[in-house]
């Protein structure tokens, strides 16, 4: 779904605006809803087409992703990628090195919750390498 008016009809909730709170830890552009910062941290991320986050860390809470707009990927260090569509659910237990983020060819749009935890933080690695990117279909 590379086009962006089709994929705005398929939303469940509205982009939100350039995520330049994150940007340096994204290869492409996202876009940032915040849908709850109240007792859990909701987001709604949204990625362009080729756009995906760096290799990251929740420590101590942990992450839950429902994807639910277009077509993208998960990837646990070590595991094969994972194809991403509306209705998915993933649990990131806390201290997994992990990214997200777009197909290739697909808007993508999940919702990032938080799961709280005292002493809860977010630790940022590499980007993911282009070439094991490129791979994806």
């Amino acid at each position: 779904m590379a086009d962006l008016e089709e994929f705005k009809a398929t939303a469940v909730f509205a982009m939100g605006d350039e995520n330049k709170m994150f940007e340096q830890y994204f290869t492409g552009r996202s876009y940032l809803n915040m849908l709850s910062k109240e007792r859990v941290g909701i987001f709604n991320v949204t990625f362009e087409p080729g756009c995906r986050n760096n290799w990251h860390i929740h420590h101590k809470g942990g992450q839950i992703l429902l994807c639910t707009a277009g077509r993208g990927y998960y990837q646990e260090w070590g595991k094969e990628p994972q194809e991403l569509h509306p209705g998915d659910v993933i649990n990131i237990p806390p201290e997994v090195k992990h990214w997200h983020g777009a197909a290739p060819d697909s808007w993508f749009s999940h919702l990032a919750i938080e799961v709280p935890a005292e002493g809860a933080t977010n630790e940022w690695f590499e980007a993911v390498e282009a070439k094991e990117y490129s791979k994806l279909s």
